[in-house]
């Protein structure tokens, strides 16, 4: 039984440990003691479901076993999601036992403690299936529906944890999170293709003269770099939409917000300064990049 509960805390961290390395700050310093242990159990589920989803999980079989499956269960991404979608079961019914994985147990006070709803969780975990079934984009609007269920509940998490929500507050955050996903998809595109998953909307790879096998070469030529700068400006714009959320809070949260927003537009700059080539590796920003932008987002929205 100690064998188990150590995998199933080495199974959490692994999982936590990747919020260092994300583009913009998950549950910084100065934030409330309170917030960060919130912030940080809304990541650890995200950040599970979506490993769960591209089959980035430890080797071993640890997760699987957490949630009841059988080990050699771990690489069935869609059985993995239905075992975690009846754990995350647990956490919102007061009467039931405990949640197996550490991660949805931690999440369990958060969500009585916020009053959180369940949708959100749920969005996530169906942006996950949809993954194994929908690997191209016709269109910009279709990415948008997808990110309506990868990334803005991510948004709306947020502010339920803080207290601030409300409908404008809601659509200003769901235009930030959209522009992050697709800055994310921007700085995978080699990445995601590995995968066989593309979410270059197909309308536009054909406008600007772009193939898969284009996108699957060790350098982006002309028409690549076009695309992505086309894209980008487009997740600019949803995060210039996005950012009054930041001047309509006060204290860290507005510096934690600010975060996040800065953290896209870092983003944005590390793809630009590469040409917009990002198919030899991610471009990642600095963080002295990501902190000149914080400063900058809130000289504006102060």
């Amino acid at each position: 039984m100690s064998g188990s509960l150590s995998g199933g805390q080495e199974a959490a961290r692994a999982v936590l440990d990747k919020a260092a390395h994300e583009n913009f700050p998950v549950a910084p310093f100065f934030v409330p003691r309170a917030w960060r242990a919130d912030l940080m159990a809304v990541y650890g589920y995200a950040r599970l479901v979506d490993d769960i989803g591209d089959g980035d999980l430890p080797p071993g079989g640890a997760d699987a076993e957490l949630l009841g499956l059988d080990r050699s269960l771990a690489d069935d991404s869609v059985a993995m999601l239905d075992a975690f979608e009846a754990d995350l079961g647990r956490v919102f019914d007061a009467g039931s036992a405990a949640p197996r994985h550490p991660l949805l147990r931690a999440l369990r006070p958060t969500v009585r403690r916020h009053g959180l709803t369940p949708g959100p969780f749920h969005g996530l975990i169906e942006a996950n299936r949809q993954d194994q079934r929908v690997r191209r984009y016709a269109s910009f609007q279709e990415l948008l529906d997808y990110c309506e269920l990868s990334a803005n509940p991510v948004g709306r998490l947020v502010l339920g944890i803080t207290g601030t929500a409300t409908p404008e507050r809601v659509r200003r955050s769901d235009a930030i999170c959209t522009a992050l996903q697709i800055i994310e998809h921007l700085q995978d595109v080699s990445e995601d293709l590995r995968r066989d998953r593309v979410y270059l909307p197909e309308e536009d790879m054909k406008r600007f003269g772009v193939s898969e096998a284009d996108l699957a070469a060790p350098k982006g030529g002309a028409s690549v770099c076009a695309l992505v700068a086309y894209e980008a400006e487009r997740a600019r714009d949803l995060l210039n939409e996005g950012t009054p959320l930041v001047g309509s809070v006060h204290g860290r949260l507005k510096v934690l917000l600010a975060g996040f927003v800065a953290g896209g537009r870092a983003a944005l700059r590390a793809v630009a300064a590469a040409g917009h080539d990002v198919l030899p590796g991610p471009p990642r920003p600095t963080k002295l990049s990501l902190l000149r932008e914080v400063g900058a987002t809130l000289r504006r929205e102060g």
